[in-house]
């Protein structure tokens, strides 16, 4: 049991190239059921989609309970989002062929899975020379990303009556993002007073995390410099010293004109 369990911690851990590759399948994964989740979440499922859904939840499972079976901080694993995240998905997976009427809101809430790619991030980091030279940009368009999905399974559950609407993902989707860019077409309101302050809250914020990612395209915070003597590639515009080993920068910049 030992032995096996170092060959997980390995998987997970390890700098070897099976290891890599080990992770960066899962990251495919993770990605695809993403997608899945997000894409199938107010949709009726008929046994074929049970099916796949409880294949799913046995593969999350999985890599949960390998996560948790390695960790050093077992009750810390526990209490973070993601993980809460991971649970509540399994559950509603499992869950499914029984999802009808007041429970088929749980479908809904699957697209917390998105929560679960911040946690991808750290092994994009360590993995990945894209990611470590793009990763304000990478960082900000998932928290676009995940502020868009999350406030559209809001509106949806609280806001879109599925009797009035015949497509009421779409419209819970459409109305964010007209509301997010402040376009305000009209067509598709919130007309209660918590309905109107969640549409100001979808505006300010919303609004907030566009400037970001643009500001992490034209103008990162981070700049992209290699480091001679430690290889550390992203430092302050203005660093004159590398803050991992000392060492003298020489950034170039545009200069006083």
């Amino acid at each position: 049991m030992a032995t096996f369990k170092n060959l997980v911690r390995g998987l997970y851990l390890g700098k070897g190239s099976v290891s890599v590759h080990f992770r960066y399948a899962l990251i495919l994964f993770d990605a695809l059921t993403i997608l899945f989740l997000v894409g199938t979440a107010h949709l009726e499922h008929g046994p074929g989609m049970n099916l796949i859904s409880f294949l799913v939840g046995i593969v999350i499972l999985c890599d949960f309970s390998a996560r948790l079976w390695i960790s050093k901080h077992r009750l810390e694993l526990l209490k973070q989002i993601y993980t809460i995240a991971d649970i509540i998905v399994i559950v509603s997976l499992f869950l499914d062929p029984f999802l009808t009427g007041n429970l088929a809101f749980l479908r809904i809430l699957r697209g917390l899975r998105l929560i679960h790619s911040y946690h991808l991030l750290r092994d994009l980091r360590r993995d990945s020379h894209f990611f470590r030279t793009h990763e304000d940009a990478v960082i900000a368009s998932i928290n676009l990303l995940v502020f868009v999905f999350a406030t559209t399974t809001a509106v949806l559950v609280f806001f879109i009556d599925p009797e009035v609407s015949q497509t009421p993902y779409i419209d819970a989707l459409y109305f964010t993002m007209a509301t997010l860019t402040t376009t305000g077409f009209g067509d598709v309101t919130l007309v209660t007073p918590g309905g109107k302050l969640f549409s100001v809250f979808i505006m300010v914020v919303g609004v907030a995390l566009f400037v970001r990612l643009a500001q992490a395209i034209f103008m990162p915070q981070k700049v992209r410099h290699k480091c001679r003597d430690c290889g550390l590639f992203r430092h302050d515009p203005d660093a004159v010293h590398c803050k991992h080993c000392g060492g003298l920068l020489k950034i170039e910049t545009g200069g006083v004109s």
